[in-house]
């Protein structure tokens, strides 16, 4: 008991000054898009997890495990670090650096558009961006990537807390692919995303629509309810701006539609 309180505690002195750390400056954790990145994330988790396994097996090992000896033999407290915890670790880092890499050739390359950052007022960023899209509709994708890593992770944190001296927690080697199939799809999502336009903001001055947001290449439909109106995006700042037909009053729903490809309807005002 008194091992696992030890191991708890330190695992709160690692955890909690990084997330509150990254509660208020998120920037290490997001996009270029300015939202949360998933794969970040989790990759960072699992750094953090890994770390925290090795140093209190090391502190277990000095203090109450007898020394250097308890280390070795083919059975030692680390026999399983390079069967299951690397890859565990390793299915995140290959979807984080693939999904970067991927992401910036199809920007590069004009097949996927990402909106502009949008800042808030705090710069803290909301949780729900860890399983949402550009539009901030949840993904499956997203989600069950989240949700198994999540699941791996409270299994390996509390079969290790259950017995600490007995090192890292022998799980079976099929475990790594609650983490490396979703992984996968993870991946496979950022390869087959289709570039639909993103809308992140819409402002009226008067009867002035400005649509503000990513993917409004030419040829461009902005509408306003059922109501095409004539637009094209400002080549400085990309926005798009059309006058309102008369009589149209808020509350109304702005979509964009770009090479036969609609965004998801966007309110005005925003609630």
């Amino acid at each position: 008991m008194a091992s696992a309180l030890c191991a708890l505690a330190l695992l709160a002195a690692l955890a909690v000054p990084l997330c509150l750390r990254l509660y208020r400056r998120p920037g290490f954790i997001t996009g270029r898009d300015g939202r949360l990145s998933t794969s970040t994330t989790l990759a960072l988790a699992w750094t953090v997890i890994l770390v925290w396994l090795l140093l209190t097996v090391l502190g277990y090992g000095l203090t109450a495990g007898g020394g250097a000896d308890w280390f070795g033999g083919e059975h030692g407290p680390l026999s399983p670090l390079t069967t299951v915890y690397l890859p565990l670790l390793g299915g995140p880092y290959v979807a984080l650096i693939a999904a970067k890499t991927v992401v910036g050739m199809r920007l590069v390359n004009g097949s996927l558009a990402k909106p502009a950052p949008r800042p808030t007022l705090s710069g803290r960023r909301p949780l729900r961006e860890l399983i949402a899209n550009d539009s901030g509709r949840t993904d499956l994708v997203d989600l069950q990537y989240i949700v198994f890593s999540a699941v791996t992770m409270l299994y390996v944190v509390l079969f290790f807390l259950s017995e600490v001296g007995d090192g890292l927690p022998r799980l079976p080697t099929e475990i790594w692919a609650l983490t490396g199939a979703p992984a996968g799809a993870y991946l496979v999502n950022k390869v087959a995303i289709r570039p639909n336009p993103v809308i992140t903001d819409v402002s009226l001055a008067g009867d002035r629509l400005t649509v503000t947001g990513g993917g409004f290449a030419p040829p461009v439909l902005l509408t306003v309810g059922d109501t095409p109106l004539p637009s094209a995006p400002d080549p400085l700042t990309g926005a798009l701006t059309a006058t309102l037909p008369t009589g149209t009053t808020p509350p109304f729903t702005v979509s964009v539609t770009s090479h036969g490809l609609r965004s998801d309807p966007h309110p005005y005002p925003t609630p």
